[in-house]
């Protein structure tokens, strides 16, 4: 016989309730006799229902539960049930914590993915970022080799534009190419201008002087080599650096003549 699977039956239960028929009351009966596992929970099946009397009523005597017995007909072996133990669903809760391994699984999973696409996302602009910097350097390059180029020209003049009152640490380098009717203006030399003010160059003829206009170093603040080009059509016999208001000047204002050089003839 298998003790454990008979328990678990709830049979014992029903018997000591006195719910079971008489046949199956004497197989009980002698089964317990016979294997002391089986009498050994039926005892405590009763000694559950005693406790569980008194603590619903503290008050009642010993003798109580044999009177209630008496008084509701009960044959002698009758005994008041408890019911079946239940057996923990293991396989349910299994299946519920394999539930949370695979959602925890699949959480972790989904961060470490977003994380990776992050990574890419930078290492991608951090490609582009850098691909952008070699074709700027690479312009940059061509043009400051093209630049180098122009005013090592052997048709170009040089005129050393030095500083004047205003401001006497001030200088400048004009590049003049006679030929091609053009002049780069070196203003490394000067400082930043003040908000609102722009410099401006000038190419001027001294007897009588007569200046003309030849543009405004634009952007000068943000320009890394400081070098302007511009057209210079004239005769010119002297260049200068103005500074003058936003947008520049019909006529130099000379109290504000940074730098001044005379070209050579």
């Amino acid at each position: 016989m298998n003790t454990e699977e008979y328990i678990s039956s709830g049979k014992l239960e029903l018997y000591v309730a006195g719910l079971l028929s008489e046949k199956e009351n004497i197989q009980i009966h002698n089964d317990a006799k016979q294997y002391p596992e089986l009498n050994k929970e039926i005892e405590a099946i009763e000694a559950s229902i005693l406790a569980l009397s008194k603590a619903a009523s503290p008050t009642m005597a010993d003798g109580s539960f044999t009177n209630i017995k008496n008084k509701l007909n009960l044959s002698a072996e009758t005994k008041v049930v408890r019911l079946p133990k239940q057996k923990a669903n293991w396989t349910a809760y299994t299946g519920w914590a394999a539930a949370v391994i695979i959602s925890a699984g699949l959480f972790w999973m989904y961060t470490q993915n977003k994380a990776l696409e992050s990574q890419i996302q930078i290492v991608s602009q951090e490609k582009i970022n850098l691909e952008s910097q070699i074709e700027n350097a690479s312009n940059s390059l061509v043009a400051s080799q093209s630049l180098l180029n122009t005013i090592r020209d052997k048709n170009i003049s040089v005129v050393a534009l030095g500083g004047q009152t205003v401001s006497p640490t001030s200088y400048a380098k004009a590049y003049w190419n006679k030929e091609e009717k053009k002049v780069h203006i070196d203003a490394k030399g000067l400082p930043e201008p003040p908000d609102g003010f722009v410099y401006q160059v000038w190419s001027l003829k001294l007897n009588p002087l007569t200046p003309t206009s030849l543009g405004l170093l634009k952007d000068f603040k943000v320009d890394e080599n400081k070098i302007f080009a511009f057209a210079n059509p004239n005769e010119s016999e002297a260049f200068g650096i103005t500074l003058e208001p936003a947008g520049g000047s019909k006529s130099p204002t000379l109290e504000q003549l940074y730098t001044l050089g005379v070209a050579s003839t």
